[in-house]
């Protein structure tokens, strides 16, 4: 809300000036409303263009994470939106882009249109100035001149057609489809922002959008002068016989970008000297359903539940690096990740681990960085739910669990835990039997074994399965995954689930944490509305997700 507030006022205020401010008279002689539109763009554009960085830089927001560990939920909340944001301000630029560019064509067809004009008018006078020796308000000096041809050969048009089309290709290729089955373009074109930025800069130094000169004003006021250049006489020697002379807008854009872009090249040397560690990959895992596990270690590594690393395998791109939560704990003598197949990518990954190899496959690692899951400890009641292989940052936050009852942590502040994993096929429970299985018995032998209460829901069966869960119905274990909760066939019914969490719960605070599709985040966040009490010493549910 900010941001748009800021971007409105900013736009407002740039159209006004541009629209009344005096030195301009001249120039809307010629170009008329469409200046203050294209200058009032041009604020903005840059305005955005400074934060578009910022959302990304990623040690940035885990520094600011962890210096914000004290302050207000909805104030560390704030940061668990970054590539939301980052977003937002993307499609403003394209948005403000395309004003900026009709804006300018109508200028350049009104600057052509005055140059040819013969009639005498204010416009075709200041469009002659040029011949007279005065500095010239007009950049169009000849009728043979058009429009296309200032677009290709000055600085101004060229770096704004290559702005243009790397913002273009930027913005059309992070689609969520693209992303999502072509990575490899998506992460390409995105490294077009280096063309965007080194044209931005460039773009407003040759000055074609000019304006009368402090020195001039002083001599020659439009106010008092402008009908004089109309109505002059040959001998004239009154003081508004003089010309009125022009001068560039000073280019801006670099004293806007400079900071975060020296942030942000700050932030690549950091990482790309992070990466450069080794890393050693001290065990392979293949679970069901095609899932890897690698395990591996490095000098100095240090992770809090639920983080994430960015992953990059030489041996098939020198390029490439993907995000993957931990799944291990930050008690752990090491960290890990579990991989599955959901592109060229991961399966050329897991292809180069499943061959019998002598020497293992290099891995780069850079993080680890922060996410909402964090802060899964500072609620007393918390709802964790996975969706297929979003469970991993909840399997690192498990583990934690199962360590901190194995030292008998005192100082754990949650006391409950719901946790919900929804899977398509029976083969994905594998992954984390064994670890529900020993945070069971290990709750069980503690006396603590109403702290952790998880369903898991197979949310795709077949008839075969469903006849042998049928037959064994009455078995103390589950015939799915052989734990003590049975598996449940179909959706959770979201509204019984917070229901039940809220009557159990009548004064607590409980955060609710998803790592999932879209359409469960927002059927979560609604019910997490729904079943907030306004009374601040009731029930209250705060909704996290995992953004990468």
């Amino acid at each position: 809300a900010a941001w748009l507030g800021i971007n409105i006022f900013l736009f407002t205020y740039y159209f006004l000036y541009f629209d009344q401010d005096e030195r301009y008279f001249y120039t809307r002689a010629i170009l008329g409303s469409a200046l203050a539109w294209a200058r009032a763009s041009a604020k903005c554009l840059n305005f955005n263009s400074m934060l578009i960085l910022l959302p990304v830089c990623r040690n940035l927001l885990s520094f600011l994470r962890g210096t914000c560990s004290c302050c207000r939920r909805t104030l560390r909340k704030q940061l668990d939106h970054n590539l939301t944001f980052h977003k937002l301000v993307a499609y403003a630029l394209a948005l403000l882009t395309a004003v900026h560019t009709i804006a300018h064509l109508f200028n350049l067809e009104r600057y052509n249109h005055s140059q040819q004009a013969t009639d005498g008018s204010l416009p075709a006078v200041l469009s002659k100035l040029h011949l007279q020796g005065s500095k010239w308000l007009n950049p169009i000096h000849s009728n043979r001149t058009t429009v296309e041809y200032v677009a290709f050969t000055t600085i101004p048009g060229l770096t704004g057609v290559i702005i243009t089309l790397a913002l273009i290709l930027m913005v059309t290729s992070s689609t969520e489809f693209i992303r999502r089955n072509y990575f490899e373009v998506f992460w390409y074109t995105h490294h077009l922002f280096l063309i965007y930025f080194a044209g931005l800069v460039i773009h407003g130094i040759a000055g074609l959008v000019r304006g009368q000169t402090e020195e001039s004003m002083e001599e020659v006021h439009p106010h008092r002068c402008a009908h004089y250049l109309t109505h002059k006489d040959e001998d004239c020697s009154h003081d508004c016989c003089k010309d009125p002379e022009f001068g560039s807008i000073p280019a801006e854009s670099w004293k806007w970008v400079l900071a975060p872009v020296i942030l942000y090249i700050f932030e690549r040397i950091l990482r790309v000297w992070r990466a450069q560690q080794k890393v050693a990959v001290t065990k392979v895992v293949m679970h069901p359903a095609r899932v890897l596990e690698l395990q591996m270690q490095k000098k100095g590594f240090r992770m809090e539940v639920g983080q994430y690393i960015f992953v990059n395998c030489p041996a098939i791109s020198l390029l490439e690096w993907h995000p993957f939560t931990l799944t291990s704990a930050p008690e752990q003598d090491f960290f890990s990740i579990h991989v599955r197949v959901a592109g060229d990518w991961t399966e050329r990954l897991i292809d180069t681990f499943q061959q019998q190899q002598t020497e293992m496959p290099r891995i780069e690692v850079d993080g680890p960085f922060g996410t909402a899951s964090e802060d899964v400890f500072q609620y007393e009641v918390a709802m964790l739910v996975g969706a297929g292989i979003g469970v991993t940052p909840f399997a690192s936050i498990l583990k934690s669990i199962w360590f901190k009852f194995q030292q008998a942590d005192q100082t754990l502040k949650t006391k409950k835990i719901y946790f919900y994993w929804l899977c398509r096929d029976t083969g994905a429970f594998a992954w984390f039997n064994d670890l529900l299985a020993s945070l069971e018995q290990k709750m069980a032998e503690s006396g603590k074994a109403d702290f952790l209460t998880y369903r898991l829901f197979l949310t795709g069966w077949d008839t075969s399965i469903a006849n042998n869960v049928a037959l064994h119905f009455d078995t103390t274990t589950d015939t799915v995954t052989g734990l003590r909760h049975k598996t449940i066939f179909g959706r959770p019914m979201w509204n019984s689930e917070f229901e039940a969490v809220a009557a159990a719960h009548p004064r607590s605070v409980v955060g609710v944490f998803l790592c999932g599709p879209g359409p469960l985040a927002k059927s979560l966040q609604k019910s997490c509305q729904q079943h907030s009490s306004l009374d601040p010493r009731k029930v209250k549910f705060y909704f996290n997700k995992e953004n990468f």
